[in-house]
This record gives structure tokens, sequence and C-alpha cells, in this order.
């Protein structure tokens, strides 16, 4: 059941995504929003593996470090000014939710594994 919540909430995130990086600067929303939208993509292909896979080990790390990635690519794009803070905020409070998800995730399944 968590991963059916965990792969919503990824999905939200790319549907507000997709509207955010519209603001975009031109010479930017070809590379730097294609970048990160890209990057949804995969954390959505991540939870789905992870859901399906019966060792999941390896792909929560994976799971796990594509956050981290999107969190950076966020982070710099608010920097750069590419992102207005108020959205900047938003879309890291999503994401961070989908972190605080993934990290019980990970921790059950190392209580499965005992």
């Amino acid at each position: 059941m968590q991963e059916l919540r965990i792969a919503q909430k990824v999905e939200d995130m790319i549907q507000y995504g997709y509207v955010a990086v519209r603001r975009f600067p031109k010479s930017e929303r070809h590379v730097s929003s294609a970048q990160i939208r890209e990057a949804m993509w995969e954390l959505l292909e991540l939870v789905i593996i992870c859901s399906k896979r019966y060792h999941k080990k390896t792909s929560l790390q994976e799971l796990d470090i594509k956050i981290e990635l999107i969190r950076r690519q966020l982070r710099l794009a608010m920097q750069l000014q590419f992102l207005p803070m108020r959205q900047y905020e938003h879309w890291a409070k999503m994401l961070d939710e989908i972190g605080r998800m993934t990290g019980g995730w990970i921790n059950a399944t190392r209580q499965q594994s005992r």
C-alpha cells in the first residue's frame, strides 16, 4: 500500500513540476527544465521498480539518490532565479514528503530482512 501512495505523490509532483518549469527562461527551458523533468520521470520509474522487485535494497538506494539529485536541481534553479521562492518551497515540500516516505520504506525493508 505504501508503494501506491508514494507513486501518487510522485505523479502529483510531476504535474506540479511541469507547470513550474514553464516559467524558466527560454535559454534554460530546453536544458535545465528538461533535465528536471527527466529526473522526475526516472523517480517515478524507480518507485515502480521498487514496488515490483523482490529484493529492493539497491533499487531503494537508487530512489533515494534520485530524490537528492532532484532536490539539488531545484535548489540551484531557485538560486539562479529560474524558480520563484514560493514555487521552490512548495515543490521542496512535495519532494521532502516523498523522501520521508522513501526513508520509511527503506527502514521497513531493513526490518523485514532481519
